[in-house]
């Protein structure tokens, strides 16, 4: 059965923030073995945290091609998430508007396809577990 463009393009944003955090994971465990960090403590809780966002986002997206009903709350809570972080990143000493940006900007896009009727239509209960129309 075919998916709806939207259907397939939430989920190609999904698996390239997944993507992106499987890749933070990795510069994290990189940095922790290559530099002497300020507090150890504080370096292993953000790379657990971001071990949990990664695996936790790859849920949502490999999910959201299976049409799973529970991936909308889910990923509309990633997204709120996200923007917490993206407003972060655009004020303050250290302020990155360009990582603010590239947070911010999927984000929305998630946000808008995952009320479009479509997607709704198609990540409702009234699939089976197989996610064919029953």
């Amino acid at each position: 059965m075919r998916r709806p463009r939207a259907v397939l393009l939430l989920a190609a944003i999904l698996y390239a923030e997944a993507a992106l955090l499987w890749a933070a994971v990795l510069w994290l465990i990189l940095e922790l073995l290559t530099a002497t960090p300020t507090s150890l403590a504080t370096a292993l809780a953000v790379l657990v945290l971001v071990l949990i966002g990664a695996s936790w986002v790859t849920a949502i997206a490999v999910n959201s091609l299976r049409r799973r009903s529970w991936i909308r709350g889910a990923a509309v809570t990633w997204q709120l998430v996200q923007i917490a972080v993206a407003v972060g990143s655009f004020q303050g000493l250290y302020a990155r508007p360009d990582l603010g940006w590239a947070l911010l900007l999927p984000s929305v896009v998630v946000l808008v396809l995952l009320f479009q009727p479509r997607v709704i239509a198609e990540t409702t209960s009234a699939h089976s577990e197989d996610g064919a129309p029953q």
